[in-house]
């Protein structure tokens, strides 16, 4: 907020080098009214500081800042009322002129020595308190010393982050932010524009090298690389070889964006520079020091070069309308040749807030609450450790201390503005501290390029969704891009890696997530499980019809010619072997793998076994009884079909268990299949048991296929070598094509493919030996009578005969 116009009431003396009031307490102000030039000496000498040396406007009016507020604060009836305040004001234009000034105000009160005593408790120095200096290079020896006998000292403009170590600088404080605050803003500056690709130029002092490594250290820790890093050497001219040689490097670098961490008298002979040879398209972050310094916009042709440049620069001053008034009041200041700039408005108001930190904590010191002040001792560390403890709004300000002495104020984040014939800045942002906060106000911005956006600074353009960064360099913002593979995604943590996805995960290539994998079983509810299980069950109830069928029909020829009771166990065999077809539906579970080759494989060889036995009787009737009529004698009275029927089931359940215990059907999921599937199968290894499973099913229907084919000469009404050929025939056929077909379809096709071939197999057997017989019984009843088949047996024996 502006201040009173009263704030630079300027005195008539302004080339004094140093004046004083006395008052109750008095303050040390430090201030550089002139600029003494560095003289050849055989040992230091304190400069006179006279009207020889160059006069600088901005120490003076800093100073008038600090008298004006020592008169406002004496003539409060709030403040330290009853107490007066005075002041020594110090011209330090040069290093031994500030030594001198600080060693005169730890003078001891009353006398013209500083005295050295064990302790310093009881000290009584000639200032309780010291204003400044103002720069870096001044304030750190000011500080050691000082810092000794714990005199408070606050400076307005020495912002180097190093006199914030409490153990080096015990009773520094300051009300200009620190540099690391101003570090932390420039980071979050070009953060906010994603600027990647930077250049950092600092002044060849601690100033400048202090903030320089700052910010580079921290960069190191973000996404922005530092593609050159320089250091802007002092005391040069516009003509330095040197200087152009850090200009031509700069525009080498080809980045867009560079941060000046400069003071003023390093950076305007480096701008004279960039003006001579042209470097435009750049925007310039600077520091506080020279952003908005008057011998920095003066520059002639600088508006060409800087139409972009901003910087965070200390919030709190003064505005435009008292400057004005502080020229028109010094009617006497013969030697103040302009108006102060903005950049002494801040600064004196840093001043002002610094007096008003000492009066609060002397007014806590002196028990002021109460309406009157105790005037008595005041030892500097009573004082100091009150100035600490200070909480008070100046002009809508917060003025406070953090435990390293650093006000906590943040920055205004200015943009100049040449759009007018005259220079000016405008105010875009604020950086704000506890918690450390950027905020830019983007429509503010009059970026001049041909979108009106804000320009960018890259090394390489930013890679499209999934994909990764491949380094090109010791930069890592200087990289090519590679697509992600199948599989992995790219983790916006680590750009420059591919990560695999999990193994129930999948990712498509240039892919920024995974996705969980879609599991595949035959369920119920899919069509083609319906086009599986439809004749699944018209099958299972084709073989009741039968069952029922033969059942009433159980006393005439075709029935005891198909094998009498033998017939039921078939049929059942074979409903069995039909119903294991619902454990390949649905999620596999550990229950319906283990049943799915058990229940198929050994109701499969029941019936083959019948049908064996079946055959095996007929040819012994018509073709072996003559020859050997004991053999079929001896095969019924043993009761050959039983036996061989419980020990060709017994040897192949004996396969099976051996199959499970060896290699059991479970569970198991395939993510082998497709990427974005995982396939829900039951399975197993191929071992030797299993192998046997199958070939005994095989050889069986091998026998059965050879038996049958033996009667193919029998009788009609006993001849089914046709049928049951083309059954068993199409029932190999059947189990070969699932053989094929295992490495051509995966997950549910594979299931779908061998339920198919089981439904095939067994319908061709059901059909081949059990459909004719019922066709006789129902639609050629007059086939199934004892003439008949009496008929066809002595048609076959004629028939030998005459052979």
């Amino acid at each position: 907020m502006p201040l009173p116009a009263l704030l630079y009431l300027c005195a008539a003396a302004a080339a004094a080098s140093s004046s004083t009031s006395r008052g109750d307490y008095r303050l040390a102000g430090l201030f550089q009214m002139h600029n003494s030039a560095p003289r050849a000496a055989a040992r230091p000498l304190v400069d006179s500081c006279d009207n020889t040396a160059a006069f600088k406007s901005h120490g003076y009016c800093l100073s008038q800042a600090m008298r004006f507020a020592v008169e406002e604060i004496n003539n409060s009836s709030t403040l330290l009322p009853n107490v007066t305040l005075g002041y020594d004001i110090h011209d330090t234009c040069s290093e031994p002129a500030s030594l001198h000034a600080t060693l005169r105000a730890l003078a001891r009160k009353g006398g013209r020595e500083v005295e050295v005593l064990p302790t310093f408790h009881r000290y009584e120095p000639e200032a309780v308190a010291i204003i400044g200096p103002d720069s870096t290079r001044l304030a750190v020896t000011t500080a050691a010393i000082l810092g000794i006998f714990l005199v408070p000292e606050i400076s307005y403009e020495a912002s180097l982050a190093t006199l914030s170590l409490k153990r080096f600088y015990p009773s520094f404080l300051r009300t200009i932010p620190s540099d690391r605050q101003q570090v932390k803003a420039i980071f979050l500056l070009l953060q906010q524009f994603g600027w990647t690709w930077v250049a950092l130029l600092g002044s060849d002092n601690a100033y400048g090298r202090d903030g320089l490594n700052a910010l580079h250290k921290l960069l190191t820790t973000s996404d922005v690389c530092v593609a050159y890093q320089g250091i802007i050497p002092v005391n040069k001219d516009a003509s330095s070889l040197e200087l152009h040689n850090l200009v031509r490097i700069l525009m080498d670098t080809r980045v867009n964006v560079t941060v000046v961490f400069s003071n003023r008298q390093s950076a305007r002979p480096f701008f004279e520079v960039v003006v001579q040879r042209n470097v435009t398209g750049m925007v310039w972050v600077g520091s506080e020091d020279w952003s908005l310094a008057q011998t920095i916009w003066q520059v002639p042709g600088i508006q060409t070069i800087a139409e972009r440049a901003g910087s965070p620069e200390a919030g709190g001053g003064a505005g435009g309308s008292a400057q004005l008034y502080c020229t028109q009041r010094c009617t006497g200041c013969h030697l103040l040749a302009t108006a102060p700039n903005v950049y002494d408005a801040q600064a004196s108001f840093n001043v002002y807030s610094a007096v008003y930190a000492v009066a609060h904590g002397l007014h806590d010191l002196l028990g002021c609450a109460s309406g009157v002040c105790s005037k008595g001792k005041v030892y500097p560390w009573q004082l100091l450790q009150k100035i600490k403890q200070v909480n008070f709004t100046l002009y809508k300000s917060r003025i406070s201390f953090d435990t390293n002495g650093d006000i906590c104020k943040g920055y205004d984040i200015v943009m100049w503005d040449w759009s007018s014939p005259s220079w000016a800045f405008n105010v875009i942002g604020t950086f704000r501290v506890n918690p450390d906060r950027l905020s830019i106000d983007q429509g503010k911005i009059p970026w001049h390029t041909k979108d009106r956006q804000a320009p960018t600074s890259v090394c390489s353009e930013a890679c499209q969704p999934g994909e990764k960064r491949l380094q090109q360099s010791r930069h890592r913002c200087c990289f090519s891009c590679v697509a992600c593979p199948s599989g992995t995604f790219l983790n916006r943590s680590d750009l420059y890696s591919c990560q695999s996805c999990r193994v129930e995960e999948w990712a498509p290539a240039r892919s920024e997530a995974c996705f969980n994998r879609t599991a595949e079983f035959l369920s119920w509810s899919e069509p083609i499980s319906w086009a599986l299980l439809i004749p699944t069950i018209l099958l299972m109830l084709l073989m009741a019809g039968l069952a029922v069928l033969f059942a009433l029909n159980a006393s005439t020829p075709v029935v005891k010619s198909a094998g009498g009771k033998m017939c039921f166990l078939m049929l059942g065999s074979l409903a069995c072997a039909c119903s294991s077809l619902f454990c390949y539906f649905g999620e596999p579970t550990r229950q319906a793998c283990l049943l799915q080759l058990p229940l198929f494989a050994i109701s499969f060889t029941v019936f083959l076994l019948c049908v064996a036995t079946r055959s095996f009787q007929i040819v012994c009737i018509f073709k072996l009884n003559a020859r050997w009529p004991a053999l079929y004698e001896a095969w019924l009275r043993r009761r050959g079909p039983v036996l061989f029927v419980a020990a060709g089931t017994a040897a192949q359940v004996v396969l099976c268990l051996a199959a499970e215990a060896t290699s059991p059907s479970v569970p198991h999921r395939d993510y082998g299949v497709a990427a974005e599937r995982v396939v829900l199968e039951c399975t197993s290894s191929a071992g030797a048991s299993r192998a046997a499973v199958v070939a005994y099913t095989v050889l069986l229907s091998v026998c059965c296929f050879v038996l049958s084919y033996a009667g193919k000469d029998l009788p009609a009404s006993y001849n089914e070598a046709k049928c049951l050929t083309c059954s068993l025939f199409l029932h190999l056929a059947c189990a070969a094509a699932v053989l094929c077909t295992q490495g051509a379809f995966r997950g549910r096709g594979a299931v779908a493919v061998q339920v198919l071939g089981a439904l095939c197999t067994l319908g061709a057997l059901l059909g081949g030996y059990f459909l004719p017989k019922a066709f006789v019984i129902l639609l050629r009843p007059r086939l199934n009578t004892p003439e008949h088949f009496q008929m066809a047996i002595q048609s076959y024996t004629r028939r030998l005969a005459e052979a």
